[in-house]
């Protein structure tokens, strides 16, 4: 029986094993160790150039960037079967020691920088080492991997299961991008007026997500004039006049806001009349910025 409950563990590692070998490539100033089980006075240890090629004993100059160490054993092969130095031979390339064992953290992180990783890690491992996201983070982040440039993009969730389950790899030479998320601001008569980040689950807040994050509307203010300040295509702010009391009673829809949106609850009418769109963009600006 506990044979059997080891399988599934077993495959797992397996595939876990596999998936790193295919996206762990070799780059410049690697140190490869390549064996020939036909002749063993063949093994050697090896650099790779900045041009990205490994020099053999026997068989001459063989081209490795961007190869997974298991695509570089074929590639020798071939070069062994081509000169006629072995028949059939079966090589082995193992990465000795890779030449870039940092990863770069960017963006939205506490503390961006470049992180030492000896081995493939867990993206969020990764970016527990640069301190986590920050309140502007936005939470779909970009791994770029080193040789390939291919990008991988994760999502990190709310639901601590879901972040957990099926993380990317981060190997050494890669570069994790955490960008900023949308900000809009709440300013006038709310309960916490300032700029909130829409790190939601779908990286988006409506208009009464919004509201309800500043603390909602006192009595003594008037969502019946709030006004929606949003920049054009152009790049003119506009002003647009905002339900946002029938929005509260359900007599008109919600919406999605946009980046940079600036929504203003006044205190009163004749506070209102007083506070014009330049001043509104201004405040924003030296707002206070909220995480979700």
């Amino acid at each position: 029986m506990r044979h059997l409950c080891l399988i599934p563990f077993l495959f797992l590692s397996m595939a876990v094993c596999n998936a790193q070998k295919e996206s762990l490539t070799i780059g410049p100033g690697d140190m490869l160790h390549i064996t020939v089980l036909e002749s063993p006075d063949l093994e050697q240890h090896v650099r790779v150039t900045d041009s990205g090629n490994a020099e053999l004993i026997l068989g001459g100059t063989v081209r490795v960037l961007g190869l997974a160490p298991e695509e570089a054993a074929v590639a020798v092969e071939k070069k062994l079967i081509e000169g006629n130095y072995v028949l059939n031979p079966h090589v082995s390339v193992t990465v000795e020691h890779f030449a870039t064992k940092n990863v770069s953290v960017v963006g939205q992180v506490r503390s961006p920088g470049s992180y030492e990783i000896g081995t493939p890690r867990p993206v969020l491992d990764v970016l527990a080492l640069s301190g986590g996201l920050t309140e502007l983070a936005e939470r779909k982040i970009t791994i770029e991997r080193r040789e390939t440039k291919e990008q991988v993009e994760y999502f990190v969730s709310n639901s601590p299961s879901t972040a957990l389950k099926a993380q990317p790899i981060v190997f050494p030479g890669d570069t994790v991008l955490v960008p900023r998320a949308s900000v809009v601001y709440l300013l006038g008569d709310v309960g916490r007026p300032g700029g909130y980040s829409a790190a939601t689950n779908d990286s988006q807040l409506t208009v009464l997500q919004a509201v309800a994050l500043a603390g909602g509307t006192p009595p003594n203010a008037v969502p019946s004039r709030a006004r929606l300040i949003r920049k054009g295509e152009s790049g003119a702010y506009l002003e647009i006049a905002l339900p946002l009391s029938d929005m509260q009673k359900g007599k008109r829809a919600d919406f999605v806001l946009q980046a940079d949106d600036i929504i203003y609850v006044p205190y009163s009418y004749l506070k209102n009349m007083a506070v014009n769109l330049n001043a509104l963009v201004a405040a924003a600006t030296t707002a206070s910025i909220y995480r979700f």
